[in-house]
């Protein structure tokens, strides 16, 4: 018979602590952990109270030494930025664990628990867990600074166009609320023939060059203002202004060429009508269909004004039209637009319609026009106009009327319209009369115009009670409810909340 003998259980060893005698497992110090405690501060030197920089306008803290950043309450940027505040005291000491620990959001203080390591006498590691706090400083930051004084700029955009109509930059006034660059100006000045954009650095100016130049025909000029020089650092403070002028031309407006641009333009006639104005300068041939485009710098090579303003245009009545089809055009002709009909029509002014004076002209407005039909129109035949251009062509080759647009009922067309467009918040006087009818022009454009509302955001104007359709219909273009937007409006849950209760 065998027997076996059970395994001994091994029991760990224990010493006395040499300072309190409580049994313990054994380690370097020959001490209990609350002996050690008692002995080693390990957090000694990181500070318990720190300050932190707060701007109550844009809601972000500092970060040192001019970083601002915008962070939520107890986010992991918060967290890390709290860390990087004492992190230059915990060099000697290994960071374990760190999170916040709940206080009230107005207390103005961030409080954050701190686990940390070290290892002290003999080789023993002290683990340790200790509460920072955190207090909020106000403070204003620069760009906050710079908004409320308003005249703390860097630098300048002054946009200018030497022109009566302000269609170019009610354009322009839509493509940047669209890229929302307006948003890092410190003021927008309306001021006489255009606008002043101020910006708080350099380069959200030079973004917003940059963007002009790509949008609308133009070109620029930079100047440097010296404020301040600092002769022991060699600094410069310096002022930018930055000069963009726009080509002085507008939508619907008459433009003779010079013979030379003509013939390279496809030899299409000099005198031609704007079409649009976008990048470039979009032209079309009354008496051939020839489109052409003009970019900036072959406008400043070949500057050409305008003939007539809206003011100086007329309205005519349609007495007969003639569809021209099949046209031959000679050698070197550029290309012919394919959403415009070639007619040729007999007008009279509203304004002589007691006599029998009539005019015959061709136009580019031929798929609109039909008789009886009212259309604004260029009157060459009985006007006195400085042009150099135009002293030097043959009077054979100058029409005696140039028609520009069909013209429709434009209170009727105000009482259908449903929809509007947003606008910047700018420094100006009043809106006159003339602005409001220029501003009315606009609008029409883009209900005329499809490729120009691509770049605009149009919203449904919620405020505007639908209108029975009129029993005469005079077939004016309209935007369709697919290409509006609506417009956001952000509602305080406080007031939601005030509001029922009154109801109550």
């Amino acid at each position: 018979m065998e027997y076996t003998q059970a395994p001994a259980t091994i029991s760990q060893a224990t010493i006395l602590c040499c300072t309190c005698g409580v049994p313990i497992p054994p380690n370097p110090a020959n001490m209990c952990v609350a002996c050690l405690r008692t002995q080693v501060d390990i957090s000694e030197g990181i500070p318990k109270q720190v300050a932190v920089s707060f701007c109550k306008q844009c809601e972000r803290y500092l970060q040192p030494p001019a970083t601002w950043m915008a962070c939520a309450l107890e986010s992991r940027e918060l967290l890390a930025l709290c860390l990087k505040k004492i992190k230059s005291s915990m060099t000697r000491v290994r960071l374990i664990d760190a999170g916040f620990l709940w206080t009230e959001p107005h207390s103005k203080r961030i409080k954050m628990k701190v686990t940390i390591q070290k290892e002290v006498m003999n080789g023993a590691i002290l683990q340790q867990v200790f509460v920072v706090e955190f207090v909020i400083q106000y403070q204003m930051c620069d760009d906050c600074h710079r908004v409320e004084a308003k005249d703390f700029w860097k630098a300048v955009v002054q946009v200018r166009q030497k022109t009566v109509h302000k269609k170019t930059f009610y354009y322009l006034e839509q493509l940047i609320l669209k890229h929302k660059l307006h948003q890092n100006s410190l003021n927008i000045k309306e001021v006489n023939d255009g606008i002043d954009f101020y910006f708080g650095s350099k380069q959200h100016a030079q973004k917003m060059v940059d963007f002009l130049q790509c949008t609308v025909p133009c070109r620029s000029k930079t100047s440097l203002r010296l404020i301040s020089h600092d002769i022991h650092s060699n600094t410069f403070n310096y002022k930018s202004t930055y000069s963009m002028e726009i080509v002085p031309v507008c939508k619907d407006n008459v433009v003779c060429l010079s013979p030379r641009l003509a013939q390279s333009l496809g030899n299409m006639g000099q005198i031609v009508v704007c079409a649009r104005v976008t990048s470039t300068i979009h032209l079309i041939d009354p008496n051939t269909l020839q489109i052409a485009e003009v970019d900036g710098n072959t406008y400043w090579r070949n500057p050409f004004n305008s003939v007539c303003n809206r003011r100086q245009l007329e309205e005519f009545i349609v007495m007969d039209t003639d569809i021209i089809r099949n046209q031959k055009l000679g050698a070197g002709a550029g290309v012919r637009s394919t959403k415009h009909t070639l007619a040729e029509v007999w007008v009279q002014k509203t304004s002589e319609m007691d006599t029998s004076q009539q005019y015959h002209c061709r136009t580019f407005l031929g798929h609109l026009l039909n008789i009886g039909d009212l259309v604004l129109g260029f009157d060459f035949a009985n006007s006195n106009v400085n042009d150099d251009n135009l002293e030097k062509m043959n009077p054979h080759y100058v029409p005696d009327v140039v028609l520009i647009k069909k013209s429709y009922n434009r209170s009727r067309r105000v009482r259908r319209r449903n929809w509007k467009l947003q606008e910047m918040v700018k420094d100006r006087e009043d809106m006159g009369t003339d602005d409001e009818r220029q501003y009315q022009d606009f609008l029409e454009d883009l209900e005329e115009d499809e490729a120009l509302r691509k770049n605009v955001n149009i919203y449904r104007d919620a405020s505007k009670k639908p209108v029975e359709s009129d029993n005469e219909d005079d077939g004016a273009p309209s935007v369709s409810l697919v290409e509006m937007l609506e417009e956001l409006t952000i509602v305080d849950a406080t007031e939601e909340e005030g509001g029922a209760d009154m109801m109550e």
